[in-house]
């Protein structure tokens, strides 16, 4: 069978090339590359057997684990794709997404069988389950689901499958943070460039030219352990796994519901991790915490770097670790579901404004936008949208007037909008401001949320926040702050003012701010601004002067 950029594929070569080495942790549960293989090979095998055919779509609806990913892998084989489902959906929610994505069968934890129940007769063509033990005693006989392991026994453990290809489907469902969640549709070969690097993280050579190449990149140089601490139904820990997995390394799951600081540095010691990937503040403020409360407490000389993704990382955080990690790289990476990698800093930043620096280049650049003209390629000094080319996913599922706002022509050349403001520099480095659809305008004045919270991150006294618009009379839009504080401390709005106006401009300064016990974000970190807006909006917890 002739090998491709498809992810089975590529899988298949790095397992047959080191079948003994371990590849996979989740709590108590560990496997090499050819368990691994094996089991979703049984796996691929049942669902085939069951009806599953190519480009079907099967629900993957759990915690982290490790049959997360012998349920993509074992799609993957028979070339039908997986879909991230959102475990914390409720009735409407999941209804959504299952009618939404055409789901056929649905590999999901047992506590979820009720949930599947109340929903799966207004989703007739969904027929096939696959129950994960986890500790519940759900029936199933309620939703007629086969036991995981009793799945797995009951296939083939045999590699015959048909020709994959390249352009297979890889779809990834958005965090719904501006909407509706939708499915992001990515070729194979697309994701594997864009969005995992080629192959190319580890190794001298970078990415991978032939298929083939795959094995090199994995059996040459150092191995190493690398653990996300996001869920697997986020895409930056989704396809952090396959980075790790196709490099021949150790991919450490986190199998604790919730970021708790200690549980997380015994689990890097325990498994000697070296690399570390975290989504945004959210992730960063208890890591650091519990290291500054419990200082020399766990060996960590194995740490060579920690990166994020996926929300915003502010300076003072990053300037945090390195001061804990003085050795260890420390980088803030740019992307999304719909774009892939969009480049990193590493502190290095040519200029304070936004939230990092990245290098313009044939594949990245400021897009600007002009009623009654074409978009164009930005100059410099010229503000527009964050965008990429070349490898691009073909659009959102089922939704082709989304995917033609989004993928546009520019110059001749197809280019992915990303909706992040971006400004191109004088020496044509690109800075990013984030999401404008959260710009807030005052009074002609664009602001972006994400600056202005990496301004208040940095106080001591604030744990977490949130920035949005709110109602002005005088200028339209205000900057309105919503914070959570550390152990109670009392804030003002005057001594807030006063300490951010020293980074950031004063048009950009809150005009109000709202004190709240913890700040409601999604399980990966992401923001909730609609969430803020109606607290905001509710006069709760308003700080006066």
């Amino acid at each position: 069978m002739k090998r491709t950029f498809n992810i089975a594929d590529l899988f298949e070569l790095v397992a047959d090339a080191m079948p003994e080495r371990e590849a996979l942790v989740c709590g108590e549960a560990r496997s090499t590359f050819g368990e691994l293989e094996e089991r979703a090979n049984r796996l691929a095998h049942f669902l085939k057997d069951h009806g599953v055919e190519a480009g079907d779509h099967v629900g993957l609806y759990m915690y982290n684990c490790n049959e997360y990913l012998e349920g993509m892998l074992a799609c993957f084989k028979v070339r039908a794709v997986p879909i991230n489902v959102n475990y914390r959906y409720v009735d409407a929610e999941l209804l959504y997404i299952f009618d939404d994505a055409d789901l056929v069968a649905c590999i999901h934890g047992r506590e979820f069988i009720p949930a599947i129940e109340a929903v799966r007769g207004s989703v007739p063509d969904l027929k096939l389950f696959i129950s994960v033990e986890d500790g519940s005693d759900f029936a199933l006989a309620g939703i007629g689901a086969t036991e995981f392991e009793a799945a797995i026994r009951g296939g083939s453990s045999q590699r015959d499958f048909e020709q994959r290809a390249d352009d297979d489907l890889f779809i990834l469902y958005t965090g719904g943070t501006t909407g509706m969640p939708k499915g992001v549709m990515w070729p194979h070969k697309s994701v594997f460039f864009a969005g995992m690097g080629g192959g190319g993280h580890f190794h001298p050579d970078g990415p991978c030219h032939e298929p083939e190449d795959i094995v090199s990149r994995a059996t040459e140089g150092l191995t190493l352990s690398g653990i996300a601490l996001a869920p697997l139904m986020h895409g930056a820990c989704w396809w952090y796994a396959c980075i790790q997995m196709l490099a021949g390394n150790k991919l450490v799951l986190n199998p604790n519901r919730s970021i708790k600081g200690e549980q997380v540095w015994d689990l890097v010691e325990k498994e000697k991790i070296n690399t570390i990937s975290i989504v945004g503040d959210a992730m960063a403020v208890p890591l650091l915490d519990t290291l500054k409360a419990n200082p020399d407490r766990w060996e960590l000389g194995c740490v060579l770097s920690v990166g994020s993704g996926g929300a915003v990382f502010s300076d003072s955080k990053q300037q945090e670790f390195k001061r804990i990690f003085p050795n260890v790289v420390i980088t803030n990476a740019f992307g999304s579901s719909e774009s892939g990698q969009m480049g990193m800093d590493s502190g290095q930043r040519k200029t304070s404004a936004g939230l990092g620096n990245v290098a313009r280049s044939e594949f990245m650049d400021v897009i600007v936008e002009e009623e009654g003209r074409p978009a164009r390629r930005a100059q410099p000094g010229e503000m527009g949208i964050f965008a990429r080319s070349g490898y691009l996913p073909v659009g959102y599922y089922g939704d082709p007037e989304k995917t033609a706002r989004t993928v546009i022509q520019v110059e001749g050349k197809a280019w992915l909008l990303t909706g992040d403001a971006a400004q191109l520099e004088e020496d044509e480095s690109i800075t990013v401001f984030g999401r404008g659809s959260n710009c807030i305008n005052s009074g002609g004045e664009k602001i972006f949320p994400e600056e202005v919270e990496q301004a208040l991150k940095a106080h001591p006294d604030i744990l977490d926040c949130l920035v949005v618009g709110t109602p002005d009379e005088r200028w339209g839009r205000k900057v309105t702050a919503v914070v959570a504080v550390r152990n109670d401390r009392k804030i003002s709005l005057d001594e807030i003012q006063k300490e951010i106006r020293t980074q950031i401009a004063g048009y950009k300064v809150p005009r109000e701010l709202h004190v709240v016990d913890e700040i409601q974000r999604a399980p990966s970190g992401k923001p909730d601004y609609q969430w803020a807006e109606a607290y905001a909006a509710s006069r709760r917890g308003l700080v006066e002067g």
